[in-house]
């Protein structure tokens, strides 16, 4: 079994920022990947942000030079670094660690609130 444990969530003004960290635990395979995805009400979830095991990066347009993600490969941890946050960036984040090791294995974590006051 895999555990996702997420913190870093709150309220901050338009203009703040947010650090979320997702620690992941429990039987993972060291080459995984790892991200962010944030779902709103009525809406689907969507992707905001992943990162490999080599590093390499993909965002959603809507945080490309505002939001950044990193990963500790050796504590299976991931961060999102949220700055210049704006109201529409309110929603559930969640994260997510995916591996192969004879199947596919697709985890996530409980979720975490992010609110931006305008």
């Amino acid at each position: 079994q895999v555990q996702l444990v997420e913190s870093g969530g709150g309220l901050v003004q338009a203009g703040g920022s947010l650090r979320l960290s997702c620690a992941a635990s429990g039987s993972i395979f060291s080459r995984n990947d790892m991200g962010w995805y944030r779902q709103v009400p009525g809406k689907q979830r969507e992707l905001v942000a992943r990162i490999t095991s080599a590093g390499i990066t993909n965002y959603a347009d809507s945080v490309k030079g505002r939001f950044t993600i990193s990963k500790d490969n050796a504590k299976n941890t991931v961060y999102l670094q949220m700055n210049s946050l704006k109201p529409e960036d309110t929603a559930v984040y969640y994260c997510n660690v995916q591996f192969f090791w004879g199947a596919m294995h697709d985890y996530w974590g409980q979720g975490t609130q992010v609110t931006v006051s305008s």
